[in-house]
């Protein structure tokens, strides 16, 4: 035993012999590597694609979409392989999706980068209606698309010192009036100056403008009412609630038949005839 371990040592410190192991060594590890690098560019993988031509803004369910084998060395660009990544979302605005063609990310995005998002989601009979906003008034921007919100009225009465408006509000000059409008507002949208998605890039900073929702077109009247009411120097506060936290958020509402019938009180709606 003690002879083949000085052997072995002798062999070992024999420089030819330690060449030639590195020599051996170094190609086994190239074979390997040249092997596995052939087998990945030639094993076929499994690839999504369009079943069907998809228009521009059109959502992308799992009826579009097929599979199949492709050698990994066909596959160019940003090519997405996980279905996962692709239903539910929206073929870019700006893209016609070819039957057969393979999924791209420049070709998918989320419902928010889609320019007119806002006119996908809203229940029929309701307006749009876009509430000018600042960074301050969202809560330092932490109001964001798919939030619940309650909208109050601030108003503060102008007349004369001491006056009263009616008896039932006992309102005084100068007097400030602060009650909740609308309950349970669905935020659609927050854009900034230019009409982008605040929240489609945050690497841009984009300072929120405007908030877009909808409103069945008696709430929007009675609060662009409400907004118009410059004598009361009135402005729309926005309030955010837990609604979209909850499994069923609650329905839109009005939330005081009171202040509805102070704003109709002093104002009227023409419709032109």
């Amino acid at each position: 035993m003690g002879n083949l371990t000085i052997g072995i040592k002798k062999f070992l410190q024999n420089k030819n012999t330690v060449t030639v192991i590195g020599v051996v060594l170094a190609i086994v590890v190239l074979y390997v590597a040249y092997t596995m690098r052939i087998k990945s560019s030639i094993n076929p993988i499994v690839v999504p694609y369009a079943s069907q031509q998809i228009p521009a803004g059109t959502q992308i369910t799992e009826s579009m979409i097929r599979t199949r084998e492709v050698p990994p060395s066909m596959l160019e660009g940003d090519v997405i392989t996980n279905i996962g990544e692709i239903v539910d979302k929206y073929s870019a605005a700006d893209t016609v999706i070819p039957k057969g063609s393979l999924f791209y990310k420049r070709s998918v995005v989320e419902k928010e980068q889609l320019p007119a998002n806002i006119i996908l989601d809203y229940p029929k009979g309701y307006v749009l209606y876009n509430l000018s906003v600042n960074t301050t008034s969202t809560y330092g921007n932490s109001v964001y698309p798919g939030n619940y919100i309650d909208i109050y009225l601030k108003a503060v009465n102008q007349l004369t010192d001491g006056q009263i408006t009616d008896d039932q509000y006992k309102v005084r000059a100068d007097q400030v009036m602060l009650g909740k409008l609308l309950s349970n507002v669905e935020v659609l949208a927050v854009k900034d100056s230019s009409g982008k998605a605040v929240f489609q890039n945050m690497d841009e900073g984009r300072a929120p403008a405007m908030v877009v929702f909808a409103l069945p077109e008696e709430y929007y009247f009675l609060l662009k009412k409400a907004e118009y009411m410059r004598t009361y120097d009135t402005s729309i506060v926005i309030v955010p609630t837990n609604e979209s936290l909850k499994d069923e958020p609650g329905e839109l509402q009005l939330a005081s038949e009171d202040l509805k019938e102070w704003i109709n009180a002093r104002t009227y709606w023409s419709d032109g005839q």
